[in-house]
Parts: C-alpha cells; sequence; structure tokens
C-alpha cells in the first residue's frame, strides 16, 4: 500500500505543477473541471450509496454545471481590473457559507445527519457547494492579477494553497503520531487528534511568515490570518468528507488512484481550503 502511495504521488505531483505552472489559464480551468467531475462522480455514491448509475449521473450534473461556468465567464472575464467575474465571487462567499454551516453539521454529528442522511436532494446540494466553490477558487487565484499580488503570478497562490493543505496534514499526522492523545471528533474520525490539529496549523504558522516574505501585498498578521484560517479549513474539508463517508458506510469514494483512494479522498481537504482562502485573500487584498 504504501508503496502504491508512494508511486502514485510521484506521477501525479509532476502533473500538477505542470498544469498550474505551465498552462494557461483557460487551459488550466479545463484540466481542473475535469477532476472536479471525476469528484462529482464519486459523491453521486454518497448521495445514493451502492447506485451505480448515480455516480454517473451526478458526474454528468457537475460536467453539465462546469461547462456552463466555463462558458458564461470565458478566462479573459474571470478577471477585469482588480474585479473578480460576479458569478466566480458568489460561489467563493456561497463556499465559505457552506463550509461554516458544515462545521456545524460536523460538530453535531451523527445528529446532524438526520436532516440530510435520507435526503438525496440535501446531498446532492452539498456536493455543488463543496465542489463547484473549489472550482472558482483554483480559477480565480491562478488568473489574479499582479496588482493583487505583489506582481507575483497567480499559480504561486494556488501552490501557496497546496502547501498549507500538505502542511497541516503533514504536522497533523507526526504531531499526531507522537503525541496525541485527545480525540478530535471521534464519531466522525477517530484516528484525528486535538494534538493533531495544532501539530498542523503550527507548522501553517510557519508556512504563512515565509509567505509573508514572498508576497507583499499582505501584512505580517494578515498572512497569519490567512494561513491558520486555511489550514483550520483543510482539516474541517477532511472531517466533512469522512463524515459523509461515515454516513453512507464507505471507506474510500473510489479506487481511481492506487494507495490513495479515489479522486475526493485526495481533494477533500483543498476543496475547503482553496475558497476559504481566495475569500479571505481578497479581503485583505482588497
Amino acid at each position: 500500500m504504501l508503496k502504491q502511495r508512494i508511486l502514485t504521488a510521484l506521477l501525479l505531483l509532476p502533473l500538477a505543477l505542470a498544469g498550474i505552472f505551465m498552462l494557461p489559464l483557460w487551459a488550466f480551468a479545463i484540466a481542473v473541471a475535469a477532476v472536479i467531475v471525476l469528484a462529482g462522480r464519486e459523491w453521486g455514491a454518497l448521495v445514493l450509496p451502492g447506485s451505480a448509475g448515480a455516480k454517473l449521473a451526478y458526474g454528468a450534473a457537475v460536467a453539465v454545471l462546469l461547462t456552463a461556468i466555463l462558458l458564461l465567464v470565458p478566462s479573459d472575464y474571470v478577471w477585469v481590473g482588480e474585479q473578480l467575474h460576479p458569478l466566480l465571487y458568489g460561489l467563493l462567499v456561497a463556499g465559505v457559507i457552506w463550509w461554516l454551516l458544515a462545521l456545524m453539521l460536523v460538530l453535531t454529528f451523527p445528529e446532524s445527519s438526520r436532516a440530510w442522511y435520507d435526503n438525496p436532494v440535501a446531498k446532492s446540494i452539498f456536493g455543488q457547494l463543496t465542489l463547484l466553490p473549489c472550482f472558482a477558487a483554483l480559477i480565480a487565484l491562478k488568473g489574479m492579477p499582479a496588482s493583487l499580488t505583489g506582481n507575483v503570478d497567480g499559480a504561486w497562490l494556488v501552490m501557496a494553497v497546496l502547501l498549507l493543505v500538505w502542511g497541516a496534514d503533514t504536522g497533523a499526522y507526526f504531531v499526531g503520531k507522537s503525541i496525541g492523545k485527545n480525540k478530535l471528533i471521534p464519531k466522525v474520525s477517530p484516528g484525528k487528534t486535538r494534538e493533531g490539529l495544532v501539530g498542523g496549523m503550527a507548522v501553517c504558522a510557519v508556512l504563512s511568515v515565509i509567505g509573508w516574505q514572498l508576497i507583499d501585498a499582505l501584512t505580517l498578521v494578515e498572512a497569519l490570518i490567512l494561513g491558520m484560517v486555511t489550514a483550520f479549513a483543510s482539516a474541517l474539508g477532511d472531517l466533512a468528507e469522512s463524515m459523509f463517508k461515515r454516513a453512507a458506510n464507505i471507506k474510500d469514494s473510489g479506487r481511481l488512484l492506487p494507495g490513495h483512494g479515489g479522486v475526493l479522498d485526495r481533494i477533500d481537504s483543498v476543496t475547503s481550503a482553496m475558497p476559504v482562502f481566495a475569500f479571505l485573500y481578497l479581503i485583505f487584498g482588497l
């Protein structure tokens, strides 16, 4: 299993970096949309567990919505001056609101599941609120004008979020394994500890200070807030997917990535971190 994880990561990392730094915005948007569609297909199993048709139908629905966004917001109109397209900005706001609601659902699980466990419509909406704002955030960050980034290429903002996600995950893993004793939310994810969460956020605090040195569009306080809140959102995304998988009695969202499970398993933290980071960055940058 470990060998498979390493090999898959070694294959995917160069592809991801090439997409982030080398693709023009329009091609990057299409590539991201393809990944989101794959994740959407896996979300279908959470909407109607055990139904192969649900996976195909939900993946198709996500594909239609993403196609509509790509047609309504061509790459040249993602940003007009320093103004983000209203549709993309609206998706970011919807994403932030959703993750605040998701936090309450996670904290009150399994009692909260009574409201959505047998409600495919609600779970379908949850999936759209998880995936579409992430897409909007990636496009917004990648195409962000230099006047809002301190002349740093927007690709580095995308990379910054990924580094925060990886830092939060790595710090939580090693600190949790070393000194973790107090369970974070055992009814959702028994393996996660409070010590691990603090460890992950500590790593992200260090990364935030480094980022502040490189991106002069932010003050130190803004960089720390941005990094810490994003780290917390990253952990929330992981917990939220665990909650939905537990309710559906599913271990992994899919089998597409050997050793890693499904696409949704790999991007669960990213789906929450991206819109939260992008929204806060816009508040600080503007």
